[in-house]
């Protein structure tokens, strides 16, 4: 299932798959790391939902949650609950 970093929830993980647009905010994403194929995992919001901070690349990495709904990620087949 493809979703937006943005409405992933802590513990979520996924691999990346595309990044929208071309400007500024795509070549700033890519130079942090955020790039198709990195896998991630969502570990937390701040107190307020804004920012949340994932970990990619083995580092964490805070993001603001307008510029995660440009990034588009491959849930990891979650276990369903018995």
């Amino acid at each position: 299932m493809i979703r937006q970093l943005s409405d992933l929830k802590p513990g979520q993980s996924g691999i990346v798959k595309t990044i929208a647009g071309s400007g500024p905010l795509h070549q700033r994403l890519i130079a942090m790391g955020v790039t198709p194929g990195a896998w991630l995992i969502v570990r937390k919001f701040a107190p307020l939902g804004d920012p949340m901070e994932i970990n990619i690349r083995n580092y964490s990495l805070s993001i603001r949650k307008k510029d995660a709904g440009a990034i588009s990620v491959e849930l990891e087949q979650e276990e369903p609950a018995i």
